[in-house]
């Protein structure tokens, strides 16, 4: 069959000598970026525009007199065409979506509205197709999506993990003051022992819903990545033998501000996927690169546009199909055997990178690896000193004031406090607590304030306080992390922050530095 073009009889029965605004449409029609395509009542092509052959990769000799169906990319069952057919059998209009196949084998997803065209007499005599690419645009709502689901998720993942990480401090705490009095020698000690690393795994978990709880980012300061990608490919290195590590650093790497800790905690879950995906070893590659991102780019993420750095984790395993990669940051997704893994490290990977304004991208293909990508802003700011951790208990016998609505976590934390010596008042609220610092005021060197409190709550409470004392010392202490509210109330005098739960040595040098601080 001869090529028609726009104009040939099938689309005009009546066809006379060509008007201006016939060649008008001609002219628009060939020059418009939606792809056309018209097709006799069979579904046998007769005309497409160069638009289709841009976005579909086959010219318009290979189109014409091909079947609509040489498009058929088999994502759709036979009944979703058996439904197009109908509408537009019937002289309806169809609109809608549906997932092509280019020349090269590529999927397109177009935006379609096909339409009957019909003859003087009410015939149909072809079908008038125009569609758009709207690839981009799908995957950009799927990303929406995506982080849409992770916000609820997160939000109901922090209320999980303050609770829990309550319920932990109970533990924790009575477990402090039971070792202090036992003893290394008594029987009971390393029973105890071990109920403390139980305590410790429990806390892991909590730090995992937290990563991918809105607002979850604990001590945020200026990091080197460089430097840390590099101790975490010589700790890896040396325990996975299989593995190749290569890295390709940036010398003039951008800083970032992150909290160091839950960006180890990222690299640890995106190699630890990898290693899993080379269980005959393989070669896992780690680039850093500095990067500036336009708005239009990062419209599906919702991060500002501005310098990011781009840390890209490559590695020749088995990959992954389009279907998991859909899923793989979704909490307790797995594809390891049950019992085998919580489903908690790629989800809380995508909350930690999102709770630092930054976005990650994975690519991967069945039998051909997977790369991840991971985009953080920079920042200008100098990387501080290492300071040393002081591991000894410090004892004291001041007067603090600890204020928490939880009657487990008053009992567990005066009973520490009086264990480290300082003499201890308590509060159930921030009306309660106000009222026994201003009677008090003399007394009290420190109070410990509980975060999240009904009616009054630690930041208004802690404002309160201020207000009667300003040189007044606070330590913030909550269940939640330091990100968003606690963030806040430190900016506002507020000297320190301790996270639930935490030890009696951890409580004890917290304590000590904020009254040896003179600020």
């Amino acid at each position: 069959m001869a090529e028609k073009q726009l104009g040939d009889n099938p689309v005009n029965e009546n066809t006379s000598s060509q008007t201006v605004d016939q060649a008008r449409l001609v002219i628009a029609v060939e020059n418009t970026a939606e792809a056309i395509l018209i097709t006799d009542i069979e579904g046998n092509i007769q005309y497409v525009n160069p638009a289709f052959e841009k976005i579909s990769g086959y010219s318009r000799a290979e189109a014409v007199t091909q079947n609509i169906t040489f498009l058929n990319s088999s994502q759709h069952d036979p009944s979703f065409f058996e439904q197009i057919w109908d509408c537009l059998k019937r002289g309806e209009v169809w609109q809608g979506r549906f997932i092509n196949k280019k020349k090269d084998k590529s999927l397109f997803e177009s935006e379609a509205t096909i339409s009957p065209v019909k003859n003087t007499a009410g015939e149909i005599i072809n079908y008038v197709s125009v569609q758009r690419d709207a690839t981009h645009e799908v995957q950009l709502e799927k990303q929406l999506r995506q982080a849409q689901k992770m916000e609820a998720i997160g939000t109901l993942a922090g209320g999980i993990a303050h609770d829990f990480n309550n319920l932990l401090l109970g533990i924790q705490g009575n477990i402090s003051l039971s070792l202090q009095d036992l003893g290394p020698e008594s029987p009971l000690f390393n029973n105890l022992k071990k109920i403390e690393q139980y305590v410790h795994n429990g806390v892991e978990l909590t730090r995992q819903l937290l990563g991918f709880a809105r607002g979850g980012k604990y001590e945020v300061r200026p990091t080197d990545l460089n430097r840390l990608l590099n101790e975490q490919n010589l700790l890896f290195s040396r325990a996975n033998k299989a593995v190749v590590f290569k890295d390709d650093f940036d010398a003039n790497l951008w800083n970032v501000e992150a909290d160091q800790g839950q960006i180890e905690q990222v690299i640890l879950n995106i190699y630890m996927n990898a290693i899993q995906a080379m269980p005959a070893g393989g070669t896992l590659t780690v680039r850093t690169e500095n990067l500036t991102i336009d708005e239009e780019r990062l419209t599906p993420y919702r991060v500002k546009a501005g310098d990011y750095i781009k840390i890209t984790v490559a590695d020749t395993g088995i990959g992954m199909d389009k279907k998991t990669q859909g899923r793989i940051f979704d909490p307790f997704f797995t594809t390891r055997e049950m019992g085998r893994g919580k489903g908690l490290g790629l989800a809380s990977v995508y909350g930690i990178i999102k709770n630092h304004e930054g976005f990650i991208n994975v690519d991967s293909q069945k039998d051909r690896g997977a790369q991840f990508e991971i985009y953080l802003p920079a920042s200008r700011k100098p990387v501080p000193a290492q300071q040393i951790t002081v591991e000894e208990f410090s004892h004291g016998h001041e007067t603090v004031l600890l204020v928490d609505d939880e009657e487990m976590i008053v009992d567990v934390g005066k009973r520490m406090l009086d264990k480290l010596g300082y003499e201890t008042l308590t509060a159930m609220n921030g009306a309660e607590a106000i009222e026994i610092y201003k009677s008090r005021r003399k007394d009290i060197k420190l109070v410990i304030l509980d975060m999240v409190m009904p009616k009054i709550s630690g930041g208004e409470t802690f404002d309160r306080l201020k207000q009667i004392n300003p040189a007044i010392k606070v330590i913030l202490c909550s269940g939640y992390s330091i990100d968003g509210q606690a963030t806040e109330i430190l900016k506002r005098g507020c000297k320190t922050f301790i996270q639930k739960p935490f030890n009696l040595k951890t409580l004890s040098q917290h304590i000590r530095a904020v009254l040896a601080n003179n600020d």
